[in-house]
């Protein structure tokens, strides 16, 4: 069995009396993606928090390609090649699309310390930039202030900064997130067109998005993992339909 790029082992996180990780043990292999589904208030966000660094667990280990990364900042897990997209579209709105992605991918080149140099001087960055603007769907928008895109266009660039990175893994925390149906199609097929290229940890409350998407799908429920397995085998378990699932989900 490949060895996974990313696991979790006893993961726990607590908020006083309310366990918000409980005891979390997940696998993500390389190039996979694995889907986190769950009710709210399940610890989805929690999760991916924890696993970014923004969130320390109270116990439990974070094993990044072989190091356990459980105590180190989340610029230093960014360097490593763990980037994270939010629920809530986080950009330099006052940004051009691509100057919030050479913006990243300045944060990521050795000349990060160069207090000297114009990073909007820098052709390579820009073309670089350019490039990943264009395999996310946004050519046409890179000189567009980000504030005026629309909020699918925000998400696509989102997921271009996050690239800028160079990640090994997406952490991604609902992408569709307020989308409308053609909106959230594209974003699929954007991911879609990455599958394979990065592993991917995927919350999302879109069904036919984590059918579409996944290749393995944990279903938590008050932050307790109560089912791992192909999307198959988790749509057809009795107790996850039962538990969240559900006619309403559209998969009866």
């Amino acid at each position: 069995m490949t060895e996974p790029l990313l696991r979790t082992a006893a993961l726990t996180k607590r908020y006083g009396g309310l366990v918000a990780t409980d005891n979390l043990d997940l696998e993500v292999a390389p190039g996979e993606v694995h889907a986190v589904i769950g009710p709210n208030g399940a610890g989805k966000t929690t999760l991916i928090a924890q696993l970014s660094g923004e969130i320390l667990p109270n116990s439990g280990r974070i094993i990044f390609a072989g190091e356990d990364i459980t105590s180190l900042s989340t610029e230093t897990r960014a360097l490593r090649g763990l980037a994270r997209s939010f629920q809530v579209t986080c950009l330099c709105l006052e940004f051009t699309a691509i100057q919030n992605v050479v913006l990243a991918m300045y944060a990521r080149s050795a000349r990060r310390y160069d207090c000297w140099r114009r990073a909007d001087q820098d052709a390579r960055l820009y073309d670089a930039s350019a490039e990943l603007l264009r395999e996310v769907g946004l050519a046409s928008r890179s000189s567009m202030v980000a504030s005026e895109l629309a909020h699918g266009e925000q998400r696509q660039l989102e997921v271009a900064i996050a690239l800028a990175m160079e990640p090994r893994v997406l952490l991604l925390d609902e992408p569709t997130a307020g989308m409308g149906r053609q909106e959230s199609i594209a974003m699929v097929d954007l991911l879609l067109r990455l599958k394979g290229r990065y592993a991917m940890v995927l919350v999302e409350h879109d069904m036919n998005a984590v059918f579409r998407l996944a290749d393995r799908i944990s279903v938590l429920v008050y932050g307790r993992c109560v089912a791992t397995g192909k999307p198959e085998d988790v749509r057809a378990d009795p107790a996850v339909r039962s538990a969240y699932l559900g006619d309403e989900a559209g998969l009866a």
